[in-house]
């Protein structure tokens, strides 16, 4: 069995929404060490959120989004005498936020044609609204995991 893993990387919440979440969205959306560059990206995204929508608190949606995209179940791999099979198991909370996260960010990052904070915005409120491509990559996964249920004894 493996160990706890004991220190966690613990991020402090982003200064303009006091949100955890949100600042760990922005360490994912960051690439070579840019962070300023990815803060403002994904505050232009949400304050072109508040400007489609009309809503005062982008956050909701970004939330909303982060909930409904986050899967329920998934498949890991186990090898049981010589054969590898596709094991359903229960996704574990950080799991859910981190695979919803990476999916969300990945899709944007799919779309051309139009800057990224556009992509991502667009991503968002379709994600919010059960849309989009990161919801399609989690109804995939669900629908893998209830084609292996036969397997689910091999999970322990």
């Amino acid at each position: 069995m493996r160990r706890a893993v004991k220190n966690r990387n613990i991020v402090t919440a982003e200064v303009v929404y006091d949100s955890v979440r949100l600042a760990q969205f922005i360490n994912y959306v960051m690439k070579d060490g840019k962070k300023n560059t990815a803060r403002k990206l994904v505050y232009q995204s949400l304050d072109e959120i508040k400007e489609k929508l009309k809503t005062e608190t982008p956050l909701e949606i970004f939330e909303a989004a982060l909930r409904n995209v986050g899967p329920v179940m998934e498949v890991r791999s186990r090898r049981v005498g010589g054969a590898n099979y596709q094991v359903p198991r229960e996704v574990r909370p950080e799991r859910k936020q981190a695979l919803a996260m990476r999916w969300i960010l990945t899709a944007a990052r799919a779309k051309k044609g139009s800057p990224m904070h556009q992509r991502l915005a667009e991503e968002l409120i379709a994600a919010s609204n059960n849309e989009g491509e990161a919801i399609k990559k989690k109804e995939n996964t669900i629908k893998m995991a209830e084609a292996n249920k036969a397997f689910a004894h091999f999970a322990w």
